[in-house]
């Protein structure tokens, strides 16, 4: 069983199976994630749902949807 996403909005983080995203605003309800730095996909927050977007190959769609599940209940959308 998978452990879910934990968002801790004061750092701008989501820890996830073990590694800690960071997530940094692009514009309203759209934001990067990346791991030490290196952009691994995008959020985005569309007809109220949470979507992934991966870039390249080290995030997956799956990884960045509960990302940005757990980022965007954080902050209350």
């Amino acid at each position: 069983m998978t452990t879910p996403a934990v968002a801790d909005v004061s750092a701008k983080t989501v820890s996830f199976e073990g590694t800690t995203y960071d997530i940094q605003e692009l514009g309203e309800d759209t934001y990067t994630v990346l791991v030490k730095g290196v952009p691994v996909g995008r959020i985005v927050y569309t007809f109220g749902a949470a979507n992934g977007v991966p870039e390249g190959d080290a995030a997956s769609e799956d990884t960045l949807y509960a990302i940005g599940e757990a980022w965007f209940a954080a902050i209350g959308e």
